[in-house]
């Protein structure tokens, strides 16, 4: 991906202003985003219709946690196989298994911020950050300082300042708080994306980004039992599609953003198809 520049502003149509009550609700008109709405729409029912979600709920949220960790991790550098990480209890050796401890630990937490999420974003994500980080160090927990270095190799688009990065956190969790009409996945994909080109902490930007998307989705209804897990697509559909997505993200443009956008929606889509498989295994009593 591109590394030259800084990341775009987002654009207008996303951007707080006196004018715009509801200002990511016009990215659900840009071409192609109602279609990836509906999309979404139906693979989440598909899941929440089938009968052994009525009985065995808890196993499926369960299940969906754990993959989508291992998925969130892998697109963090540690692509490990699913029985590995279901067979593992110690999370505390080289940079793989430290990673893939903070996915775990951070998809945990998810669940537990979700009436935080909207009157205190900025909270939770530095709640999520020290999480994901579990450390004292003084850099843990807060949006990082001028000159401090950012762990993230994976992303490679230009760091903005700490100052925008200030500036424009403080816009997004007044995005948040407000509400709106925006569908969830306009609103996860935004979180998201911004979260990600901002890369506001020092380590572990990509996993707290991912999870913040998985609270919006599941806080906001779309997914209540989060059974949907879009980590699983994100990794599914790979690091290079993922990137270049992301890519379209920081271009700012409508085309770009309807990318990123249709691109979040296909993962939350196979997200959904993973879970529906687990329902299936358990209801032929594979699982």
């Amino acid at each position: 991906m591109s590394t030259t520049g800084a990341p775009a502003d987002p654009p207008a149509s996303s951007r707080p202003g006196p004018d715009r009550a509801d200002p990511l609700a016009a990215l659900g008109s840009l071409p192609g985003v109602a279609e990836s709405v509906e999309s979404v729409r139906k693979a989440v029912d598909r899941v929440y219709g089938h009968r052994v979600m009525r009985r065995r709920s808890n196993e499926i949220t369960s299940e969906a946690a754990l993959r989508g960790a291992r998925g969130s991790a892998a697109l963090s550098g540690a692509d490990w196989a699913l029985e590995e990480v279901r067979r593992r209890t110690d999370f505390s050796g080289d940079d793989e298994a430290r990673v893939m401890g903070a996915a775990l630990r951070l998809t945990a937490e998810a669940g537990q911020l979700l009436s935080i999420w909207r009157q205190s974003p900025l909270r939770v994500l530095a709640r999520l950050h020290l999480v994901a980080a579990a450390s004292k160090d003084d850099a843990v927990g807060r949006p990082r300082r001028r000159d401090e270095a950012v762990d993230e190799p994976l992303v490679e688009s230009a760091l903005p300042d700490a100052g925008e990065v200030s500036g424009r956190l403080e816009g997004l969790s007044e995005l948040i708080i407000a509400g709106g009409s925006a569908p969830a996945l306009v609103t996860a994909a935004v979180v998201h994306g911004e979260l990600l080109a901002l890369r506001p902490f020092v380590s572990h930007n990509g996993l707290v980004a991912r999870t913040a998307e998985r609270i919006v989705l599941v806080g906001s209804g779309l997914d209540p039992k989060a059974v949907c897990p879009a980590e699983v697509g994100h990794a599914e559909l790979g690091r290079a599609a993922y990137l270049a997505a992301f890519d379209g993200y920081l271009s700012g443009t409508p085309e770009g953003m309807a990318a990123w956008i249709a691109h979040c929606g296909r993962a939350i889509e196979l997200g959904a198809r993973e879970s529906t498989a687990v329902c299936e295994a358990l209801q032929r009593g594979a699982a």
